[in-house]
């Protein structure tokens, strides 16, 4: 007897125990992963050099500006050549140079990997030598040397060998820090929202994250306020003026509970992958593709057919209750519908105007 009465207790306490224990709590989001720095982007580098040194499979003589390129070039080494001289130079390419600063920025004298790209008729880059050419910043729209390239080529890809790259190829010329603080607007760093997550609703819970984590820095003051649907003003709080950048690293770290995103679909027919995004509605519509009609109704019970019964149906699958798109693609798959026609039949509600979201084909 005394058996039978403490077992119950014990269950009774350990579902109790259960029920009463803190559960983890949900996993929140850096704003570092859904936010840049204004201020923080990439600059391109870019210039017109010559590769020398190729087994006869450069531009040849017949490329008038790679033979005048080349002149002028061994001009500068104090070797002046007529263009008539170079006709049979078949071991120089004119290429293209492309070099990335990264948003975060570089320092003089750091080295950063170039491409180059043959840009006339030569039929392959591999083991040839960059000559030292100047780097120009398009964005700067002047004529500063802002990196020097040069260096071995190495061809990627073998299919591909007009284009090659030089490892660590570009050395810098010029510091490239990002101003990421707006000193004239009483230093102000703006937030940068992605593009799959900016809206207003986002804005606003950014701003409020923000605030709430430094409410004690602030007193009554609030230092983030949203200024638009992707960018979001923070003010630099008047301890933090020599330490910006601990301000700013405290701030990405602040989390957000279930970021806002924009409905999304995205749908790859050549790979068969499709991406729906759980906040994708769809509107009441009926929609025949092949012998399959999906009917998506105001009300009523939805039900889910099952596969053995898909036949007897006749193909017909009427969740009457489906408001959101990734029910019914659910409801698709279980029924064994092919995934060409699933595209098929998203792209129709998209057309149709009953798919509410961003529709992404590739």
């Amino acid at each position: 007897m005394l058996r039978r009465i403490l077992f119950p207790s014990l269950v009774a306490l350990l579902a109790l125990a259960a029920a009463l224990a803190p559960r983890p709590a949900a996993a929140r989001v850096r704003l570092e992963n859904i936010c840049t720095v204004y201020g923080q982007h990439e600059v391109k580098l870019t210039g017109i050099g010559l590769v020398v040194g190729l087994a006869g499979t450069g531009d040849g003589g017949r490329s008038i500006p790679a033979i005048r390129s080349l002149a002028a070039a061994l001009k500068l080494m104090n070797t002046p050549t007529q263009v008539a001289e170079l006709k049979d130079a078949k071991n120089v390419a004119i290429v293209l140079i492309e070099a990335t600063i990264p948003r975060t920025g570089l320092r003089r004298g750091q080295t950063i990997d170039c491409h180059v790209s043959s840009i006339m008729g030569a039929k392959s880059l591999r083991g040839g030598r960059l000559l030292v050419t100047p780097l120009e910043a398009s964005a700067v729209g002047s004529d500063l040397v802002m990196g020097l390239a040069s260096g071995a080529v190495f061809v990627e890809d073998a299919d591909v060998p007009t284009s090659g790259k030089v490892p660590n190829g570009a050395t810098l010329e010029k510091n490239f820090v990002a101003p990421f603080i707006d000193k004239e607007r009483g230093h102000v760093v703006t937030l940068l929202l992605d593009s799959a997550h900016s809206s207003f609703h986002a804005a606003s819970e950014v701003a409020r994250v923000v605030n709430a984590e430094f409410s004690f820095e602030a007193g009554s003051e609030q230092l983030a306020r949203a200024v638009g649907p992707g960018v979001v003003e923070v003010a630099l709080p008047e301890q933090y003026r020599d330490a910006a950048v601990e301000f700013i690293a405290q701030v990405l770290e602040v989390g957000i509970d279930n970021p806002h995103t924009a409905a999304r679909v995205v749908v790859n027919e050549k790979t068969g992958v499709v991406v729906v995004t759980g906040e994708v509605e769809i509107s009441p519509v009926v929609v025949s593709h092949k012998n399959l009609t999906v009917e998506i109704g105001d009300g009523g019970d939805g039900e889910v057919v099952p596969a053995a019964a898909w036949a007897p149906l006749g193909g017909q699958f009427n969740p009457s209750s489906t408001r959101q798109l990734k029910e019914l693609v659910t409801a698709l798959e279980q029924l064994r519908v092919p995934t060409s026609d699933i595209i098929a039949i998203l792209r129709e509600l998209h057309r149709s105007g009953k798919l509410h979201a961003t529709f992404d084909d590739h």
